[in-house]
């Protein structure tokens, strides 16, 4: 059962229409929809032609149109133009009747869009939204106020804030702060760095220092430095609190409108900060007059700018830290240095001077750790305002900086001319064969060998007959839509069947003298009978045999031409990629230590790093709290770009060789490598031991008052136990049919008489009456009974894999062994002693059981089984729940229900295709109800009355953020990620309108935790308890949700 086929169909048709009426209403500015679709009806699916038509004021009063613009239905010969299939094959289908002239228009529109979204991965729609958005947050940036309130709550249960072994350790996001978090970890994991910052310590004659800003700011913010440090080495916490830290950097990142820094512009101040301390103790320690600061022997090194300005050659000595990329227009990391590495034409303050001005810059000093921002932002000239780049950059784990050393420039200056030269060449190739792949005089253009392919086949064709108006019948007769032009009827053609029908005036005049049927075009039908393609009317066999030989020869000439083009380019590109590779460019390698990563819009998004484990030889993902194992290949996806709106803002690499950056300590005395916090200063050691101690109490007090309440539950659960003991007999006996019975049958009503009417059956076919007999025919007759129930073929609404647990093992193919125990245990049920026929059937089935040894069934294995049917009715219950909640609009109760549901399924499906239900059922109502919520939320919040607004934020607070992550754990469902993607923009784009200064700031405390990429769910650890049932009422309300869903229209699924 396909649940979202017409809606799915329905919405991606309307995406696909509307990307197109974005792009005019953006270029034209015309907010009428009728005026737009007529213009990109009448321009045949043309941006540009709509786009004039639309400014020269031309556009015709739009016509009702019928259109379903995911399938065009060609009635004549049922085929069908996929908008989707067009994406990927380029090839659509133009044949068919007039009528459909707007579809096939809008169909070829929608493939140019698809192309271009193959291009560049983002399609025009996304990249309209994400203009938008940025333009909303660059409005109201002076009026974002944020307050260091926590993101997300502690658990109270301590053990989930308990490390791992020697996993690393998380940072709390304490308000706003996961760009904190992303850059200190990548940091924290230089161990050079670290070793720094935990063995600083402050001038001994601090307290006698004058108190100026910045020793006032710098020593204490280099001791919750050296705090925070210790307890990510040796704390026994998950992670831990940075607010100390953070409160001192506060001023340091907000500037007098309160508006958040960019996050490059806090790193610079975070080292500027570094460098004060360090040079305030370096000072102490040396007398020399220029003292080495550790810090800036770390992370800055210098650059050589030599070149000419106003006709003149200078030569200046800089010194750098982080080093600035811009990313729109390259497509790797070596483009964007080589781009900033040669400058063009320097400004001039005199401009009369015409002299050649230009400059580059050599490296004549690499730090060990080597930071690149990579700038993703630009002035929208058309917007006014600043947006961010969504393009693709790669960037390499070894970077080779050897071709922009200073040492190396003459042989660098010669590679770059000869790659120049080989791009020049390049052009030229690329031009030829395009000119073979793009053929043609007119706007459309073919590939040559195809225009020669189609000439071949025109001439090879066999006429049917000597006019394509011959031998048509009548009654599909069609006339052309222009009143003053008609073809002859079937009478007259027949007397002149060689004639066609002309448009000169003398023609036209006899035509419309002479009765014709006056149908419509767009209606008529082609026969099934005339040839499809187009022949000659007259060729002779010489003249074919020639044509064919020219025509096959100059195919051949054109292939070999064009093979030869493109091993030429592929060899040059190859050239131009090795041409750095000899050993005396890969002299200088730098690995990537870390990456700093980017999601969202121009001032509104999360943070998080990848930073890589030298010793582990394995990548790291830091998300605030969440500390998980990662892999390039993530990295990759989550970083270049391109790809939704997550992208690296930042990349550190570090000298491979240079190993001191990443070497762990060693004791002196045994030569063993120093660990967690062994390797901290005496102070911190104590100050981290207190930390867990204070830990290991809370465990302790946890695990008391746990305890407490498990005694408490077990003596209230004895004096229960006590009270009924004496009426266990009686409910066992008159259990109500309601209620799930303990047996693992689940010995209900109907199974109880189904059994007897076997027993009876077997009894009346066997002649022999012996119960052990019968009790043998009796499961032949019901094992018969229940594989064909297992082999029938049934509609949504019947699953009889919920009427008996045997038909459930049948179809996963359960052990035999296994199947025959169920079954003895059905015809051994107690409950069969009270019915006379069945009393000895039952004592033998009984004492079977019994004589099973417990080689002969694997225990483990039949209660894993039973387990996993148990399972599957549960996950049908929550189901079903779910699915009511829904029909009756209660979407929280839905959800948790539905997740529930989705999870299990999931399990089950995970060890065969009929272990669970349909999971594209369950996954599309559980991100509906998702939607839904999110919908109410936000109704909620545009309320802007004060127990709405939290209303809504406690909905997505409690409901929707911590279920996000479950959507965003299948990168395969591409539904599901662009649900996330829906809901985030809904809530991003109140960014761009006015409200009051409370609203804004639970706006903005709310943001981040909506656009937190972590995968870790946050939800609630038990799930909702289900109501006792019976198999009659599971199997009579499954079948009746099932029934209401096939009902339901499209729109309403």
């Amino acid at each position: 059962m396909t649940v979202e086929q017409n809606v799915l169909q329905q919405s991606a048709a309307q995406k696909h229409q509307q990307t197109f009426l974005n792009q005019l209403r953006e270029i034209t500015g015309i907010n009428d929809t009728q005026i737009l679709q007529q213009a990109l009806k009448d321009s045949n699916g043309n941006l540009e032609l709509a786009v004039a038509f639309l400014t020269a004021k031309n556009a015709k009063t739009p016509q009702q149109e019928e259109t379903t613009y995911y399938q065009t239905a060609l009635p004549g010969n049922d085929r069908y133009i996929s908008v989707g299939s067009q994406a990927d094959t380029s090839v659509i289908d133009l044949t068919g009747d007039d009528k459909d002239d707007l579809q096939r228009a809008i169909a070829l529109s929608l493939a140019e869009s698809n192309r271009a979204f193959r291009e560049t991965g983002i399609t025009d729609e996304e990249q309209a939204i994400s203009r938008v958005l940025e333009a909303s947050i660059a409005e109201n940036k002076a009026c974002l106020k944020r307050t260091p309130t926590e993101v997300w709550r502690d658990s109270r249960n301590p053990y989930d804030r308990k490390r791992q072994d020697k996993t690393p350790v998380g940072l709390k996001n304490v308000g706003n702060t996961c760009w904190f978090s992303a850059v200190i970890q990548s940091l924290f994991n230089l161990l050079e760095f670290r070793r720094l910052v935990l063995n600083y310590k402050p001038p001994s004659n601090a307290q006698d220092l004058p108190r100026n800003q910045k020793e006032h700011r710098n020593l204490p913010f280099m001791r919750e430095l050296r705090y925070l440090f210790a307890l990510l080495v040796g704390t026994k916490r998950k992670y831990v609190d940075p607010s100390r830290a953070v409160e001192i950097l506060k001023d340091a990142f907000k500037s007098n409108d309160s508006q958040q820094q960019d996050v490059s512009e806090f790193t610079h101040k975070l080292l500027d900060w570094l460098e004060d301390a360090f040079q305030m103790k370096a000072e102490e320690e040396t007398d020399e007059e220029k003292p080495k600061n550790p810090m800036v022997e770390l992370f800055y090194g210098r650059f050589l700018a030599v070149g000419v300005l106003e006709g003149k050659k200078f030569e200046n000595t800089e010194m750098f830290g982080q080093y600035p990329l811009q990313v729109n227009g390259f497509k790797d990391l070596h483009e964007c240095l080589e781009a900033a590495m040669i400058e063009g034409e320097i400004e001039s303050l005199h401009s009369e001077n015409s002299g050649k001005s230009g400059q580059e810059h050599w490296f004549t000093e690499l730090p060990p750790v080597l930071t690149f921002e990579l700038s993703r932002f630009e002035f929208n000239q058309a917007l006014g305002r600043p947006e961010k780049i969504h393009n693709k950059l790669e960037f390499p784990q070894v970077l080779y900086l050897d071709r922009y050393m200073h040492r190396n420039r003459e042989i660098t200056r010669i590679k770059r001319e000869e790659i120049k030269r080989l791009k020049d060449y390049l052009t030229v190739l690329q031009q030829r064969l395009e000119r073979y792949l793009s053929y043609g005089s007119g706007p459309k253009r073919f590939p040559l060998v195809d225009v020669l392919q189609y000439a071949l086949e025109f001439a090879s064709s066999k006429p049917v007959c000597t006019s394509p108006v011959d031998d048509i019948d009548a009654s599909s007769q069609p006339t052309v839509s222009i009143p003053s032009q008609t073809l002859p009827s079937a009478t007259e053609q027949q007397g002149a069947p060689s004639e066609l029908p002309s448009t000169s005036p003398a023609s036209v005049a006899a035509i419309s003298s002479r009765s014709v049927i006056h149908k419509p075009f767009t209606q008529s039908r082609i026969p099934p009978d005339l040839p499809m393609h187009p022949a000659p009317r007259h060729i002779t066999e010489e003249e074919l045999s020639v044509l064919e030989s020219c025509l096959h020869r100059w195919r051949t000439e054109i292939e070999n031409d064009t093979r030869d083009l493109q091993e030429s380019i592929s060899r040059i590109h190859r050239t131009i990629e090795l041409m750095y590779s000899d050993k005396s460019m890969i002299q200088v390698p730098y690995r990537l230590h870390a990456v700093l990563v980017h999601e969202g819009q121009a001032n509104a998004g999360h943070y998080w790093a990848y930073i890589f484990d030298h010793h582990e030889s394995r990548w790291m993902k830091y998300n605030d709290i969440a500390v998980t194992k990662s892999s390039w290949e993530e990295l990759v996806r989550d970083s270049f770009g391109g790809y939704r709106n997550a992208s690296a803002y930042c990349l550190m690499y570090i000298n491979d060789k240079a190993q001191f950056l990443i070497q762990e300590e060693f004791n002196k005395e045994t030569g063993q490598a120093l660990v967690g916090i062994e390797t901290l200063p005496p102070d911190l050691r104590d100050f981290v031991e207190e930390d867990n101690q204070r830990f290991e109490k809370e465990l302790e007090d946890w695990d008391a008052q746990l305890a407490q309440k498990a005694l408490q539950e077990k003596l209230l659960a004895s004096q229960k136990l006590r009270e009924t003991e004496s009426s266990v007999t009686t409910a066992q006996a008159g259990e109500p049919e309601y209620l799930e019975q303990p047996s693992r049958s689940d010995f209900s009503k109907h199974l109880k008489e189904e059994t007897i009417r076997i027993i009876t059956k077997a009894s009346h076919e066997n002649e022999d009456k012996t119960p052990e007999t019968v009790l043998q025919s009796a499961i032949k007759l019901e094992y018969s009974r229940l594989v064909k129930l297992a082999q029938e073929d049934t509609p949504p609404e019947t699953d009889y894999r919920l009427h008996h647990v045997v038909v459930y093992f049948i179809q996963n193919q359960a052990p035999k062994k296994i199947i025959e125990k169920t079954l003895l245990e059905q015809f051994g049920d107690r409950n069969l002693s009270f019915d006379e026929r069945c009393h000895n059937i039952m004592k033998v089935a009984q004492a079977k059981l019994e004589m099973i040894k417990p080689e002969e069934v694997n225990l483990e294995e039949y209660e894993e089984w039973h387990q996993d049917y148990k399972k599957f009715r549960e996950t049908t219950m929550y189901l079903i729940i779910g699915l009511e909640n829904f029909q009756r609009e209660s979407y929280i109760d839905s959800l948790l229900f539905l997740i529930c549901a989705y999870q299990n399924n999931k399990e089950l499906l995970s060890k065969g295709p009929y272990r669970g239900h349909d999971e594209e059922l369950i996954s599309h109502y559980r991100r509906e109800c998702l939607l839904k919520l999110n919908e109410q939320a936000a109704e909620l919040f545009e309320s802007g009355e004060d127990r709405e607004v939290n209303n809504g934020l406690i909905i997505m607070n409690e409901f929707i953020v911590p279920f996000l992550p479950l959507l965003l754990v299948d990168e395969m469902e591409e539904k599901d990620i662009l649900a996330v993607e829906d809901m985030r923009n809904r809530w991003c784009s109140y960014l761009g309108q006015e409200m009051e200064s409370n609203l804004q700031e639970k706006l903005t405390d709310f943001l981040p935790k909506l656009l937190d990429c972590s995968t870790e769910i946050k939800g609630f650890n038990e799930p909702p308890k289900l109501p006792s049932y019976s198999t009659h009422e599971l199997c009579e309300r499954f079948a009746r949700i099932m029934l209401s869903l096939s009902r339901t229209p499209a729109d309403g699924r």
